[in-house]
């Protein structure tokens, strides 16, 4: 088949639609079940290629959560504590493969935005990874195959309409791209930069050099994830997985703010207080990442206060204190820090810092250099110029 006709393209006024090959080969993607739209596939064919490079870069399972043709979290399959399993609501003893933990930690990374998300998994879905995903709310998933007993799985969600795409992975584009608005077309190479160590992170420019392994793969996720979101953007690593994502704005302090606050969010879902919140059994996981996502912010009496806390808990949650949150913050450390396009004032590092950044890589180039390496000087924090941008549009 060298066509699929969609319902609507991206407004359901926007019709026909449909995906094709243009030379008439055969598409590289089988539709195993549901229906996916437009969206789903730009969401799809991002995504894919986002866990492929992970997996070919840092070697092992990766997965994505997709929203909007954007990552809201990507990681790498390595094996959850029992905080994290807390944190993504993934019960003690339920069994967990390196794929599965991996798309737990891309949901988790930021669970608000992944609500209704695309999935995309490096390797062939397991039923430990389908079975995890059977109670999330998305819209669908795309790997180079699936297990016939997680396919059964997938495709039983949403009373049978769930998106399941399959992927040949052995598929390579041409090396030729084209896009057409406003009935001109655009034509340009495909973005083929590999990113790895070697390539991205032998120029460390600060008084600090010292960029530890860990750090070496956070930084390359972070490079991975930046080339598939939409400029501009900055993205905050731990740990194998992208904690803070921010993506599509004209300013890049609001990108390191924006981004950084999701981090923030993310490092303060480890508080005992946010981990025992008294959640009435009924509530379900999306309400539950509500309700942290209020408490843990500058509003949490709309969700503890007298008149409505007993919509969501057992008995009142006392409040997360502004004190209380800037003390667990300030003892966080080891964050990595990537950005598509030179940081061109000190401020992005400021910030980066309160967040516990203490590695960063970015292309370089901007005529204040000089004060964005003195500010990371000012904090030992490690920066690699890696001397290539990755705007995504």
């Amino acid at each position: 088949m060298n066509e699929i006709a969609l319902k609507y393209g991206c407004n359901p006024n926007q019709k026909p639609s449909r995906i094709y090959m243009a030379d008439g080969s055969e598409l590289p993607v089988t539709v195993l079940n549901g229906k996916p739209g437009y969206i789903n596939f730009l969401d799809a064919l991002n995504s894919y290629q986002l866990v492929r490079e992970l997996k070919a870069a840092c070697g092992g399972a990766a997965a994505a959560s997709f929203k909007h043709v954007s990552p809201a979290g990507a990681a790498l399959g390595l094996p959850l504590t029992d905080v994290e399993r807390k944190m993504y609501h993934i019960a003690a003893d339920m069994p967990l493969s390196e794929l599965a933990c991996a798309y737990a930690r891309a949901r988790g990374a930021d669970r608000m935005s992944s609500f209704g998300d695309w999935i995309a998994l490096s390797d062939v879905c397991d039923v430990p990874t389908a079975r995890l995903i059977q109670h999330e709310v998305s819209d669908g998933i795309i790997a180079p195959g699936y297990e016939p007993e997680a396919l059964a799985i997938l495709a039983s969600k949403k009373k049978g309409n769930y998106n399941v795409v399959a992927i040949d992975p052995a598929y390579r584009p041409d090396p030729i791209e084209r896009k057409q608005v406003y009935g001109i077309t655009f034509e340009q190479g495909r973005n083929e930069l590999e990113i790895n160590a070697d390539t991205m992170l032998t120029n460390v420019v600060t008084e600090n050099k010292a960029i530890s392994d860990e750090q070496k793969r956070d930084l390359i996720i972070s490079l991975i994830t930046l080339k598939y979101t939409q400029s501009n953007s900055v993205c905050y690593v731990q740990g194998g997985q992208t904690i803070g994502v921010g993506a599509g704005q004209q300013s890049r302090i609001h990108c390191t703010r924006l981004a950084g606050q999701k981090a923030d969010n993310w490092q303060l879902r480890h508080m005992d207080k946010v981990l025992n919140l008294p959640f009435r059994p009924d509530v379900a996981k999306p309400n539950r990442d509500n309700a942290i996502d209020v408490y843990i912010g500058d509003t949490p009496e709309d969700v503890i206060g007298d008149d409505v806390w007993a919509e969501t808990f057992t008995e009142q949650p006392e409040p997360l204190t502004a004190a209380e949150k800037k003390e667990y913050l300030s003892h966080v450390t080891g964050v990595s820090l990537g950005s598509d396009a030179f940081f061109p004032f000190g401020d992005n590092i400021e910030r980066a810092r309160r967040s516990g950044v203490t590695a960063i890589v970015q292309p370089g180039g901007s005529i204040r250099d000089q004060q964005v390496i003195d500010t990371c000087n000012k904090y030992g924090i490690a920066m690699a110029f890696c001397g290539l941008r990755l705007f995504h549009h």
